[in-house]
């Protein structure tokens, strides 16, 4: 297995750049790189029905993700999580087809394990040595332990405010001590590892595609990486028909994509003081939110926000009905599936997805007392 990763193309303009050597933002327009793959080979050469036979966790799709030389893979086990049908809420809640993906259950607790796996990989494989970023938790957790696994330095930069100043830390760390940034979409490869869940939801659906995905919207890495990625399934002739509706939910106290798509726009405003319980959504102003607000508009979906009250109560209902204690963040898309099923946005039989994208032992201290 070896990737078939072909060049980086710039999203605003679509000039191509080499992919051998560490790339940030694109030179010309200084905004998001894609990773490109020579996907007519891959269509001639891979079988998608083997990929099954192979270890269940994300490298099973190599040929669509960055690293040339397996032994560059810098690995903890990420992917390869559950599908799960939430029968007890369909009964309770009278619909049917309700899913979770539980990417809590990655190495260091989320969905952040697969996309630092895969810039740590191709990072290490194009030489560099030490890596730096901004965090508000989750993403410095996983830098730190795959830094460790592979031997290289980490300079994390933990939010206390605003991600952005953050950020501004880690550019400087990054020009003061020669570490790589790794910050969100900064970079080409983290949204390659994200891109994974995609390519593991439509295996794990026969090669189907679901109707829905609800996902919480920080950064909006996930949100991006599984568009694009069901983009090159369409390519390769490994799935067919409709691409599945990218619903993002937001918090009230930060909903900048949640605005921006409602008042038609194709860039997001920065939110003012941005307040959540939920860190992964406390993003006032992600840097790719055109390619956010381009996937939910280019698949038929919508944008919402919910309450941080709301939030805290879909963990107890998610824990207390099925057993799985997400993350708020997780939690927030039962709360908007709630909403859409009752607005008539969604069917009660449509096939829908909510993503768990992290543990809710992250968040011991918001379910303390409650009771029900």
């Amino acid at each position: 297995m070896t990737s078939y990763l072909s060049h980086l193309e710039c999203t605003i303009c679509g000039a191509e750049y080499p992919s051998d050597r560490l790339s940030g933002v694109s030179p010309c327009c200084g905004k998001v790189l894609y990773a490109r793959y020579d996907l007519p080979r891959i269509r001639a050469e891979v079988d998608r029905d083997r990929l099954a036979e192979r270890t269940p966790n994300m490298w099973r799709f190599a040929e669509l993700l960055p690293v040339d030389d397996p032994d560059n893979i810098v690995t903890l086990g990420e992917g390869g999580t559950p599908l799960m049908e939430l029968k007890n809420l369909e009964q309770a809640l009278g619909v049917s087809n309700l899913y979770v993906k539980e990417e809590g259950l990655n190495p260091t607790g989320t969905f952040k394990a697969r996309g630092i796996a895969a810039a740590i990989s191709k990072g290490l494989e194009l030489g560099a040595t030490g890596f730096t970023m901004p965090s508000a938790g989750n993403a410095a957790g996983a830098a730190a332990a795959y830094c460790a696994r592979a031997g290289l330095s980490a300079k994390l930069n933990l939010v206390d405010g605003l991600i952005g100043d953050a950020g501004r830390q880690a550019v400087a760390v990054a020009q003061e001590q020669g570490l790589f940034d790794l910050s969100t979409l900064k970079e080409p490869y983290r949204a390659e590892g994200k891109k994974s869940m995609g390519l593991e939801l439509a295996m794990q659906f026969g090669w189907r595609m679901p109707e829905a995905i609800i996902y919480p919207a920080g950064g909006g890495t996930g949100i991006i990486g599984m568009h694009k990625g069901f983009l090159e399934l369409l390519e390769l002739g490994w799935i067919k028909g409709d691409l599945p509706k990218f619903i993002a939910v937001q918090a009230e106290g930060c909903q900048p994509i949640v605005k921006a798509f409602h008042e038609g726009k194709d860039t997001a405003e920065p939110w003012p003081n941005a307040t959540t319980v939920a860190d992964g959504l406390r993003v006032p102003g992600p840097f790719a939110d055109y390619l956010m607000l381009h996937a939910i508009r280019d698949t038929g979906g919508t944008a919402l926000a919910v309450s941080d009250a709301d939030m805290i109560a879909a963990m107890y209902e998610l824990a207390t009905a099925e057993g799985i204690f997400a993350c708020p963040e997780g939690a927030a898309t039962l709360v908007g599936y709630k909403r859409l099923i009752a607005e008539g946005f969604l069917r009660k039989d449509e096939t829908t997805v909510l993503f768990n994208t992290g543990s809710g032992y992250k968040y011991l201290q918001l379910i303390e007392g409650v009771k029900g």
